[in-house]
């Protein structure tokens, strides 16, 4: 049949015909769009369930010493809290984060680990954002399958500390990074700003990540063309310019605290201390490997493309120039930020395996890249790495707990509210407060404890090496009255090393001999050293002051 079959149509219903194809190309684009979003919100909601059931095997295990230290000290005012940490050491936001949240959910083991719990599913979907936006939907969903599943993410998501949002904050700082200066979405520069300064009042590691950061903006500066540098300039000195009138009234209380406190209970790292710091992020040497390969050989793929000098202002995502200056960045970002901890932390011990969540963010981005730019081996890898994840998942053992939480509440009734409580290992105290809340005496080998709730690291080794039986233990003991009860909680297993832990297992020894010893106590009952499977075991001993006066 030929077109003159059907009546001509007027000049307006003509170009509805011309349109309408256009419109139909738009509403399938638009019906696509939505479905490819769905499936997006499908696949992460599934991985937030699937890591929902990784990271809650262990919500409801009782706090170890550092837990107990966090409880403490957000259980102070709101505004008290940055003044107290002139004794501690730390940031004052996951603090003051958590002491409003217990206001809100109570301040029970499993409602404190939820909060961690709430930081570590929320970098599910921030990964996805970050490596989606910066470099495509594939490299997006690698990043969220590697947010699901880390190791490090499902340790830290069920402690009360705040090593996940560190790494939720740490994975926002990078991609705004990469945002503002790799790609020039000027847009970022204030979420860059914002997120390193609420990164800086969360864990002093932060600082190395801030000097990186100025290291990843000179490679910038240096890989730009010469008509843009003079933004760079620019939008480096508005970026970094607002961290610094951000972090500036914390200033005077980390100068403080960098002459008084420190981490005595701490050894200079080893070369050693990176790898198995590394291998612990992604769960095993296996993990490692496998992703350290794959995501390499597409990180490689990216160097064979181009230079990074003289890189012209696109703002494509999927030029190899780009791509390639971002996963530089990314890089110096992540392994700039360890080597700067490892140079620093042998001069002034401040070396710990948690404290790495400050890397996870440009880690779990650059991998994320490389994964997604290794074709078919990226896929492998990630499934293999996914089955070491679902297979052999981080265990919930007590292996990393103290068994505080199982020896003190057994003697709680015997104690009573007028008891006192002695501790050779003083960080315990908090963890003691909290698990003995009717109990206001607490004593170390430091002397009596003011506030039981936080601990006093300033000077602390000094302090500790001074103490004595006779100067120090005997007049807190002779301080009680006939009939009240004496509590001796001493670790076990410590290392000979360093001088912190020796120091402790030595007034364990002597404490212990001189209680038991006194005649004016009596032994009432003592638990089995070891006497759970923690891998941080005390040993608790009840003494009771007998009747008359002191020898």
């Amino acid at each position: 049949m030929s077109t003159d079959s059907f009546p001509a149509q007027a000049g307006p219903a003509t170009g509805e015909v011309r349109a309408a194809p256009a419109r139909l190309r738009r509403a399938v684009r638009l019906q696509e769009l939505r479905l490819a979003r769905l499936g997006v919100l499908a696949f992460l909601s599934l991985l937030v369930l699937v890591s929902v059931w990784l990271r809650t095997r262990g919500l409801h295990i009782y706090y170890w010493i550092d837990e107990g230290l966090s409880v403490g000290i957000a259980s102070h005012p709101l505004a008290d809290i940055p003044s107290l940490l002139q004794q501690d050491g730390s940031p004052p936001l996951y603090y003051m984060v958590l002491h409003v949240w217990m206001a809100l959910f109570g301040r029970g083991e499993a409602a404190t680990h939820e909060l961690s719990l709430l930081f570590g599913l929320l970098t599910i979907p921030v990964s996805y954002w970050a490596g989606a936006s910066l470099f495509g939907r594939r490299a997006g969903v690698i990043c969220a399958v590697l947010a699901a599943g880390a190791p490090y993410l499902t340790t830290y998501a069920q402690e009360t500390r705040m090593y996940a949002l560190l790494a939720l904050l740490s994975l926002v700082v990078c991609a705004s990074f990469v945002h503002a200066f790799v790609l020039r979405h000027r847009r970022y520069l204030f979420v860059f700003a914002l997120t390193l300064a609420a990164a800086l009042y969360t864990h002093n590691w932060a600082l190395f990540l801030a000097i990186a950061c100025a290291a990843a903006y000179l490679l910038c500066i240096w890989s730009a063309a010469s008509d843009q540098r003079r933004g760079l300039w620019r939008d480096g000195a508005i970026a970094l310019g607002a961290v610094v009138v951000l972090y500036a009234p914390w200033l005077p209380t980390l100068w403080y605290q960098a002459r008084h406190t420190g981490a005595p209970w701490d050894l200079p790292p080893v070369i050693w201390s990176v790898s198995q710091g590394l291998y612990s992020l992604v769960g095993g040497r296996g993990a490692a490997v496998a992703v350290l390969l794959a995501g390499g050989t597409g990180l490689l793929a990216l160097r064979k493309l181009t230079p990074v000098r003289g890189v012209a202002a696109l703002r494509d995502t999927s030029d190899p120039q780009r791509l390639l200056l971002a996963a530089s960045t990314l890089l110096v970002m992540g392994l700039g930020t360890l080597a700067i901890a490892f140079v620093y932390s042998k001069a002034h011990p401040a070396w710990a395996i948690r404290y790495l969540g400050v890397i996870i963010g440009p880690l779990i981005l650059v991998f994320g890249l490389g994964l997604a730019r290794a074709g078919t081996l990226g896929i492998v890898a990630l499934a293999l790495v996914a089955c070491f994840w679902l297979v052999d998942p981080v265990s919930t053992s007590l292996t990393s707990k103290s068994n505080v939480g199982r020896v003190v509440p057994g003697l709680r009734a015997q104690l009573g509210r007028d008891g006192l409580v002695l501790s050779t290992q003083p960080e315990e105290v908090p963890t003691l407060a909290y698990y003995l809340p009717a109990v206001t005496r607490f004593g170390t080998p430091m002397g009596p404890v003011p506030d039981p709730r936080v601990v006093d690291w300033r000077n602390a080794l000094n302090r500790l090496g001074d103490s004595s039986v006779s100067g120090v233990l005997m007049p807190m003991v002779h301080s009680m009255k006939p009939g009240q009860h004496i509590l001796l909680v001493a670790p076990s297993n410590l290392p000979d090393t360093p001088l912190w832990l020796k120091l402790i297992d030595r007034y364990s020894i002597q404490w212990t001999r001189a209680l038991t010893r006194d005649r004016s106590l009596r032994l009432i009952s003592s638990t089995e050293k070891g006497w759970t499977a923690s891998g941080l075991p005390v040993r608790a001993t009840l003494f009771v002051v007998r009747g008359g006066p002191h020898p």
